[in-house]
């Protein structure tokens, strides 16, 4: 079993890859995407959403990281890709599943999944142009306006040379409103050879176990719901009978640490006027399972100035390491570090 941390526009960027990962139970990240239009891009453009790329494309806790492409020309795209190969991701990824409208109207990815034979002509032109051993996947919804097309576009897919594919239990007419439909990604690992991942609605353990056994698949992808849960894989992993020696799903003390890596790297990489909302929209998810992030959010929730952000954040890391029991209810210092220097 196999659990992987999705691919998340606007939310699972580096810094949450950062604490996520140093959580554990996170076997592989795929980035947000790299949107590929009709130009070559420079490395820096790469490293600028996988800034992983510059130390062996790893994250801190040394989770690999597969860097994902979007795009619907299959000549740049295979193009973009060798050059991107060229910077050593722990793999190349291909975006089939972007439900937003401004990505869908020119054309990539989810409206790709209406034209299952263009899919299989930019999965084979990309796998065509990284060297063999780099792992080529992709991640499909299960359609755009329906689900009729979902077998053929994993086909699609599958016949093109990638090595994976996740599928996520819905079509973009769905969005993101549930329920998942597990039983559908059933019938497309039915369809295709390649290992298949499950994908969409994990907010729990139950999720977790519905999921796998609806669908047939072992591995999973978690989005929404490892953020608003950071123990989410682990206790994922305990339940299969697979936990982890020396790592345990973590309280309200051990995450405020893991707060403040998170808001470093905010202020180390993000513009100013992004940096509030980005702590705000976390803790908004882990409201969902900490009623601590309650109090909280409450405090910066008006805050718009990160100076005032960063002295409340500084609080709660100071609260956690003043307690008596803080060697039990705090994480060790390899979870505080200052991530590498970019």
């Amino acid at each position: 079993m196999a659990i992987l941390l999705a691919p998340m526009e606007g939310l699972l960027d580096f810094a949450l890859r950062d604490v996520l990962t140093r959580v554990g139970g996170i076997d592989r990240c795929v980035s947000e995407f790299i949107r590929v239009t009709d130009t070559l891009l420079p490395a820096r453009a790469f490293m600028r959403v996988v800034p992983e790329l510059r130390h062996g494309s790893r994250t801190p806790a040394g989770v690999p990281v597969r860097a994902q492409l979007l795009g619907s020309d299959p000549v740049c795209l295979a193009e973009n890709a060798a050059s991107l190969a060229e910077l050593g991701p722990a793999g190349i990824d291909l975006n089939f599943g972007c439900p937003a409208k401004v990505v869908n109207r020119h054309g990539g990815g989810a409206a790709l999944l209406q034209e299952p034979e263009l899919v299989h002509r930019i999965v084979q032109a990309v796998r065509r142009a990284v060297p063999a051993s780099m792992p080529v996947s992709a991640k499909m919804r299960l359609g755009f306006n329906d689900d009729t097309q979902a077998e053929d576009c994993a086909r699609a897919i599958a016949d093109a040379g990638a090595d994976e594919l996740v599928v996520h239990a819905r079509t973009k007419a769905h969005g993101y409103r549930p329920p998942a439909y597990w039983d559908r990604i059933a019938d497309v690992r039915a369809a295709v050879s390649i290992p298949i991942v499950a994908n969409g609605e994990i907010w729990s353990v139950e999720d977790a176990r519905r999921c796998r056994e609806a669908s047939g698949c072992d591995d999973l992808m978690l989005g929404r719901g490892i953020v608003a849960d950071p123990g989410l894989a682990l206790a994922i992993l305990a339940d299969q009978g697979r936990p982890i020696e020396g790592m345990r799903e973590p309280g309200w003390a051990e995450l405020q640490p893991l707060l403040a890596v998170f808001w470093q790297r905010i202020l180390a990489e993000i513009e100013p006027r992004a940096r509030a909302g980005r702590m705000k929209q976390w803790l908004n998810y882990l409201r969902r399972r900490h009623p601590e992030a309650e109090q909280a959010f409450a405090q910066i929730r008006t805050l718009t100035d990160s100076r005032e952000v960063d002295a409340i954040v500084r609080s709660w890391t100071t609260a956690c390491q003043s307690t008596e029991t803080m060697s039990d209810d705090c994480p060790s210092t390899q979870a505080t570090a200052t991530p590498p220097a970019r």
